[in-house]
């Protein structure tokens, strides 16, 4: 059996696409391997959506490259969104490189594998989805994953390859998703968090804008699931009837990820994505109202061109008032085949970082208050295991906390069980992460207790 090593970079996206291509493998009968210095073939699953996730992908193509020189690796396979962008320069440049296989070419990871040719292509399908039937071997932690509901974006966002890398929208029928949700039930997963391009496109390649909605009220349907959680959300497309799903399905956690990339009108017009200050706030206001106690992470881009200070000004007073429970920054990276590619960067380095502190630095300060306000809860944590760096403590999430990109819980008393959910009292809110301590019986219990336990008044003068 030939051993085969796998390194794979991205996006959650991504990884589902190396969990397929494990489930091929090990259907076809290969031998995989954690430990990459005993892989007679190694796998780098590539991400190439921005300059510093490229620089990512060639330091692990070189660290293959290393070890198929001095180990027992004789075949390296380059996959996955690099490869879309840029097949013919990384066998030019490295030839190292055995093979390469794109991102609707998945499915043939074994074929490729046993190929002689280094320009060996399998038959393309440009419109190549897996589904319910496709072999997955998971790679995270067994109460928790990813569930891709579409591939591909029909948006034309100035500063995104993906159309170009991913293809045009397509999404999978509710039967199919509900079929593969059934089946990671039914494999010990608790939490599964949907993912795509944009989820609430979901669905209108196939005609039916209200696609999203009847697929939160059918996974809330699924015996067994206790958390399904939104990820990539587009403003424009978020309709009123999937907050109200979201609020009245007890499955569906109350978290949403809405990447809105920057709030000054001028920017987003130059985007390509439309919208502003004044609507995302009414936007926001909606969400909350619908559903209440909503965690809501966004995403935003600094020094996207023609970012000006005024511009940065108006992102750094919305983020002030919209008071997100999550939010990431990320500095903005040129990428040729894009539709902004020839505006340039002039935006200078120093300056997208300067502006990437500062919005950190506000978050921090709203994320620690947020934060605070959760200390004396109890709130049902999934227990995922114990922490890297002691083995006094096990971490842990909350609904309102994504696995990766957001904080979590540090359990530091009681009894955790790994891989279940368990009621926490939270003693401490930082400005990432909270602290607490497993109670006793299950969540609803033991907030009641909690809530039901007699108070101390402490003394007169206290």
């Amino acid at each position: 059996m030939t051993k085969v090593g796998f390194m794979s970079l991205g996006c959650p996206k991504n990884l589902v696409d190396s969990e397929v291509m494990l489930g091929h493998l090990k259907l076809k009968g290969f031998e995989l391997t954690h430990r990459l210095e005993e892989a007679e073939v190694l796998v780098v699953n590539t991400c190439g959506f921005i300059d510093s996730a490229k620089q990512e992908s060639i330091a692990a193509i070189l660290e293959a490259a290393s070890m198929k020189q001095k180990g027992a690796c004789r075949k390296l396979v380059v996959a996955g969104c690099m490869v879309e962008r840029y097949r013919e320069q990384l066998l030019a440049d490295m030839p190292e490189i055995d093979a390469c296989l794109g991102t609707r070419d998945i499915e043939h990871i074994a074929e490729v594998i046993g190929a002689d040719d280094r320009l060996f292509e399998p038959e393309r399908n440009p419109a190549y989805l897996y589904d319910e039937h496709s072999p997955r071997l998971l790679t995270t932690p067994r109460a928790s994953a990813y569930l891709k509901i579409s591939e591909g974006c029909d948006h034309a966002c100035a500063f995104c390859a993906i159309p170009f890398i991913r293809g045009p929208q397509r999404s999978r029928s509710q039967e199919s998703i509900v079929a593969e949700a059934r089946q990671l039930v039914a494999l010990g997963v608790l939490e599964l968090n949907l993912v795509g391009q944009d989820t609430t496109d979901y669905g209108r390649d196939l005609g039916d804008p209200d696609a999203l909605e009847k697929l939160v009220r059918a996974l809330g349907q699924v015996d067994g699931l206790r958390w399904f959680r939104i990820h990539y959300s587009y403003p424009n497309r978020l309709t009123e009837g999937v907050l109200h799903a979201m609020a009245e399905t007890e499955r569906c956690a109350k978290y949403l990820d809405l990447p809105l990339q920057h709030a000054d009108a001028q920017v987003l017009k130059a985007m390509a994505r439309g919208g502003g200050r004044s609507s995302f706030l009414k936007l926001l206001k909606k969400i909350r109202h619908i559903v209440p106690e909503v965690f809501i992470r966004s995403n935003f881009i600094v020094g996207f061109p023609p970012e000006t200070e005024a511009a940065f000004g108006e992102l750094r007073d919305f983020v002030a008032e919209a008071q997100f429970e999550h939010m990431g920054i990320f500095t903005y990276s040129l990428e040729e085949g894009t539709p902004a590619f020839g505006l340039g960067d002039p935006v200078p380095e120093r300056t997208k970082q300067k502006r990437k502190r500062i919005l950190m630095e506000l978050q921090q300060k709203i994320s620690r208050a947020k934060n605070t306000l959760l200390e004396g809860r109890v709130l049902e944590v999934l227990v995922e295991g114990v922490h890297e760096e002691t083995e006094l403590v096990f971490k842990g999430r909350h609904q309102g906390q994504a696995p990766e990109v957001d904080g979590g819980v540090l359990i530091v008393a009681g009894e955790p069980k790994v891989n279940t959910l368990q009621p926490v009292l939270i003693t401490k809110g930082h400005a990432y992460d909270l602290v607490g301590e497993v109670l006793e019986g299950d969540t609803a219990a033991a907030i009641r207790a909690f809530e039901q336990r007699p108070r101390s008044k402490g003394p007169k003068n206290a």
